[in-house]
């Protein structure tokens, strides 16, 4: 299971160049082409939620997301590190699994009704809702993927 989250992860790399170069390009297409900015402006958006949704667990499984106490992440001895490693995921997978179960009805009628952004009307918004969808789905498995880590390997 880690090795699918960290493909994710390492597939969604290059979505942060194509944000850029769409963000970027509004400008002259808007400026001097005089149309194809808010397709631009629609794609970014919906790219950036799917980055968004594998790049939070890609940087949570390498230890590179923000912690509350970060002072804690390598003291303590390997029994200490082995239960916040628990606590941190029964403290997600609950939360994971209400978003899934809440944000599933709302993401499958928005793919099935192909559902368009508010206010430019251009194709797309449904990938946002995915995205949020995804997201949920990567935590918790990170999540059971923490768990079964942190049973599987007792401390020294």
């Amino acid at each position: 299971m880690l090795r699918l989250l960290r493909a994710a992860g390492t597939a969604a790399m290059p979505l942060a160049l194509a944000i850029a170069l769409l963000l970027f390009a509004q400008w002259p297409l808007r400026d001097a082409v005089g149309a194809g900015s808010t397709q631009a402006n629609d794609l970014a958006q919906w790219l950036f939620a799917l980055y968004v949704a594998v790049a939070v667990v890609h940087a949570q499984h390498r230890g590179a997301h923000l912690v509350a106490r970060p002072d804690l992440g390598a003291s303590g001895s390997a029994a200490a590190q082995r239960w916040r490693r628990i606590g941190g995921a029964l403290c997600l997978l609950p939360w994971a699994l209400y978003l899934l179960a809440t944000a599933t009805p709302m993401a499958w009628r928005s793919l099935r009704a192909a559902e368009s952004f508010p206010e430019t009307y251009n194709p797309g918004y449904f990938m946002v809702k995915l995205a949020l969808w995804l997201l949920a789905l990567l935590l918790a498995l990170q999540a059971v993927a923490e768990l079964a880590g942190a049973w599987r390997r007792p401390p020294h």
